[in-house]
């Protein structure tokens, strides 16, 4: 007996973007071909690929396009040896930065399990590389958890960094069926506070999704969590399944605008720093970059 195709279910109306377009957005593309690089823009399908792109704002992803974690919220390729680093990226990623004149940028990393320090000296390489070429430029990178190993993050951390973000990515019962087995609700908990302990100067941030399952009880207690782990900067976002392989976990509610708008202010009653929330919004997101941007340069200027 045949069995019905899948009925797919259609976006709500403010789930509805255009194609990317415009000048900006062809430079950087352009420029990505041409260095090797990889962005988590193209490669975790961003939906606000066009309004960052468009800004001059790009994401870069390091350490290659595959992840040794296999989290069922994510689209990046997923394989137990991914290549081996390229020497090259750091330098490339440099001239990249300042090829494109910004002020401020994200770098990002797949997690790496496969090698002896989790990718923890590339990545430091590629911060001290764009620091060098850059000085004048704020940068933030968003980590993995590095299972929990300090001496990797203290690599990290050390490497200058302005911004140091790591996601929990969803409430704490939902963490083992979301997130890949290596990872853990505490065990990322442990790392947002590990990271003051190794640079005070740092600015820390997180990400949450929504639209799993969870309880308003449930992403009020992750608030708190996150505080408590000295979380200064918040982002959530509506969970898009990134296809409809089995590995992909399947959307449970959009959530409506007006209850973002209402987790929004409750977070920031908590005490975060800046808290940016909507369907739209991910841990890359340009208005909490240009928040940082402002608030950083108002810490040096007053230092110096």
């Amino acid at each position: 007996m045949a069995t019905a195709p899948a009925v797919r279910t259609p976006l709500p109306s403010w789930l509805r973007i255009k194609a990317p377009s415009g000048e900006n957005y062809s430079r950087i593309k352009t420029l990505l071909g041409e260095h090797g690089l990889n962005t988590v823009c193209e490669e975790a399908r961003c939906p606000n690929i066009a309004e960052c792109w468009g800004g001059g704002t790009a994401t870069f992803m390091v350490m290659g396009d595959t992840c040794t974690r296999g989290c069922r919220f994510c689209s990046v390729a997923s394989a137990v040896h991914p290549e081996p680093l390229n020497p090259e990226e750091p330098r490339r990623l440099s001239e990249s930065l300042a090829a494109l004149s910004l002020t401020y940028a994200v770098i990002t990393t797949v997690c790496r399990d496969d090698l002896p320090d989790q990718g923890a000296g590339h990545i430091a390489r590629c911060i001290r590389e764009v620091k060098g070429k850059t000085p004048a430029l704020l940068l933030e990178v968003l980590i993995g958890d590095f299972r929990g190993d300090a001496g990797c993050l203290k690599v990290v951390c050390e490497a200058g960094a302005d911004v140091i973000s790591h996601n929990i990515e969803t409430v704490k019962r939902l963490t083992p069926s979301i997130r890949d087995k290596k990872a853990g609700y505490e065990q990322s908990l442990a790392v947002l506070r590990q990271i003051k302990t190794f640079n005070s100067r740092t600015t820390t941030k997180s990400a949450l999704m929504l639209g799993l399952g969870e309880t308003e009880e449930e992403l009020e207690e992750s608030f708190l969590d996150l505080r408590a782990a000295g979380v200064e900067v918040l982002t959530i976002g509506q969970y898009l399944r990134p296809s409809s392989a089995g590995r992909h976990i399947q959307v449970e509610e959009f959530v409506h605008p007006a209850r973002f708008e209402k987790l929004e202010k409750k977070a920031q009653e908590m005490g975060f720093l800046y808290v940016a929330s909507g369907p739209f919004v991910r841990s890359s997101y340009r208005a909490g970059e240009l928040f940082l941007e402002g608030k950083l340069k108002k810490v040096l200027s007053f230092e110096l």
